[in-house]
């Protein structure tokens, strides 16, 4: 199984690298920025040991093509995807915030309310809930961008405004531009009979202090769906949701002892359950874009990027 899950390149131009958990992205003459979408696995803000085949590439096409979908709505730092697993963009300064909106109560939110707590990130969520019944209106929970190897920490728009670390003025404006890409992400999603459950985007200022979206959108990294036939049965009878998302690796992981905590080792991810993992991305590839899924040529990925790149960059 060829995966890539580690790059060293050296490209024309370049003045740096920044390896996240899942991207690696190259300075280009503090202009550009080449990201690529390895395909090494996140779990619990854990890189997990082994790569899943056509991850990388499944990400990058999906964001490249949501990007395109709402970039009417949105301004965003796409410029060209010179290869499968490739973006390039327009250089940004992040805001060091991830901006994380619920549809429905699911995931960590549940985690949260099966604790007992009713407040999440100053957000104040209705009793008498259960477990993936959406919110009567979506939730804003925002989280601040942890470095690799950190959690990424629950924060509430009060503490975002006191601490400085994102203006009101811009604050506004991401939290617009959260509801609108949720609200298309809700209709595109609905159309391949799917339901967004919650997401998370990021947002960047290009150097001229526009403020335009980055990184991935509408991915199963940074998503959850659900199927949307069958759901409110589902939910009648108290069954578990049928979805399409990382959920199930974590609760895989969870099952086998393991959710980041201090102590704890990664279970070991056998090939076949790895395939298993790869599947599920295809699978999720294919309804949420509606289009069959074709395998990049992976019999020499390091090189095929390299060469890609490079010709994209030398015009």
């Amino acid at each position: 199984m060829n995966t890539i899950t580690d790059t060293n390149f050296n490209f024309p131009g370049q003045k740096s690298l920044y390896k996240g958990k899942v991207r690696e992205v190259y300075n280009i003459n503090n202009e550009q920025l080449v990201m690529v979408a390895t395909d090494r696995l996140s779990a619990f803000d854990v890189v997990m040991p082994k790569g899943i085949p056509y991850k990388g590439q499944i990400l990058n096409q999906i964001a490249t093509k949501m990007m395109q979908a709402t970039e009417d709505l949105v301004p965003n730092w796409l410029i060209a995807t010179p290869d499968p697993n490739v973006a390039v963009g327009h250089l940004c300064t992040p805001f060091k915030v991830e901006m994380v909106i619920r549809g429905y109560l699911s995931g960590h939110a549940a985690r949260e309310y099966k604790a007992g707590k009713r407040m999440l990130c100053g957000v104040t969520m209705p009793e008498g809930m259960k477990e993936n019944d959406k919110f009567p209106n979506p939730i804003i929970t925002p989280a601040t961008k942890a470095d690799m190897g950190d959690h990424d920490e629950d924060i509430s728009r009060e503490d975002i405004l006191k601490k400085g670390i994102v203006s009101e003025a811009d604050y506004s404006v991401l939290e617009d531009y959260t509801r609108k890409l949720f609200q298309r992400g809700s209709e595109i999603a609905a159309s391949r009979g799917l339901i967004l459950v919650d997401t998370k985007y990021e947002f960047g200022k290009t150097q001229d202090g526009q403020i335009v979206l980055i990184d991935e959108i509408h991915t199963p990294d940074s998503s959850r769906y659900f199927y949307a036939d069958g759901y409110q049965e589902r939910q009648d009878r108290g069954e578990a949701q049928k979805q399409l998302s990382k959920e199930f690796v974590r609760q895989w992981l969870i099952a086998n002892n393991f959710q980041g905590l201090e102590g704890q080792t990664v279970p070991e991810m056998s090939d076949d359950y790895i395939q298993t993992v790869s599947e599920r991305y295809i699978e999720l590839y294919e309804n949420i874009t509606g289009e069959t899924f074709v395998k990049g040529d992976v019999t020499d990925i390091q090189n095929r990027i390299k060469t890609h790149v490079e010709a994209y960059l030398n015009g």
